[in-house]
């Protein structure tokens, strides 16, 4: 792990010496936010393989329904029925999944080196980075020591606060347009009742963009510009993406 640690902590070095002509002291933010676009540019193949997914997801909601309906007092025979759906029309249910998942080592790995202090047996130069003066390896609590909320380093947060916000706010007005467009019908059990929960569970959804806001607070400042980059990709990646889909499901999928 410590040579692996130590082969990534070079990448970002040799990406941050390509980006210092441009921009010098803050060199290093960059090349984490070009390390996110490369993540997610390789990712993008599967978020459009994720879309077609759920646009053929949503012609099916007539069948699927029509299952549940049929077989609303045979749980294991309705299951089977679905999976057999599933693989007839060569839908996977899970395939919205991947995109999510397969970013999560990246974010990881980018958390974990900006908050080891040593890498591969030596001091950790990358924590000593900065952006606009504000550390990568501090976190938004640590910046408040130096000047409040509008310091210099507070400002930097304050500025990625502001982008969050503005995305979250995004995400929230276009699943809200999108539910009103395309009420949700209420899930229901195999016994045909309402799942418990599934109502407020629809209500809450498109505010959870917002949550975003609490990780960029408490993760590293190199993290939070994975965030904050990450999540301002995912926002315009799927307003393309599912611009021609109704489905309420694609405004609910986390942006992430």
């Amino acid at each position: 792990m410590s040579a692996f640690m130590s082969a990534f902590a070079s990448l970002v070095g040799s990406l941050a010496d390509l980006l210092q002509p441009f921009f010098q002291s803050a060199s290093t933010a960059a090349a984490i936010v070009l390390f996110t676009a490369l993540v997610r540019l390789a990712v993008h193949p599967l978020s459009r393989a994720a879309a077609r997914g759920q646009k053929a997801r949503t012609k099916l909601q007539p069948q699927i329904a029509a299952l549940r309906k049929k077989h609303a007092k045979n749980p294991e025979r309705m299951q089977k029925a679905l999976m057999e759906l599933h693989a007839e029309e060569k839908v996977s249910p899970l395939s919205g999944c991947l995109p999510s998942l397969l970013q999560m080592p990246a974010f990881f790995l980018l958390y974990h080196l900006f908050s080891s202090q040593r890498i591969g047996g030596g001091a950790n130069s990358l924590l000593g980075h900065e952006l606009l003066g504000a550390p990568l390896g501090e976190r938004w609590h640590q910046a408040l020591a130096h000047g409040g909320p509008f310091g210099g380093q507070g400002l930097v947060y304050l500025a990625l606060f502001v982008i969050v916000a503005a995305v979250a706010t995004f995400n929230y007005g276009r699943t809200k347009r999108q539910m009103a467009a395309n009420p949700v019908t209420p899930a229901t059990g195999p016994d045909g009742q309402p799942v418990p929960g599934m109502g407020a569970m629809t209500k809450v959804m498109p505010l959870m963009s917002f949550l975003t806001l609490f990780s960029v607070a408490y993760v590293p400042l190199a993290a939070a510009l994975y965030i904050v980059t990450s999540t301002t990709w995912t926002a315009i990646e799927r307003a393309y993406l599912y611009r021609d889909t109704p489905a309420t499901d694609a405004a609910l999928a986390p942006a992430v």
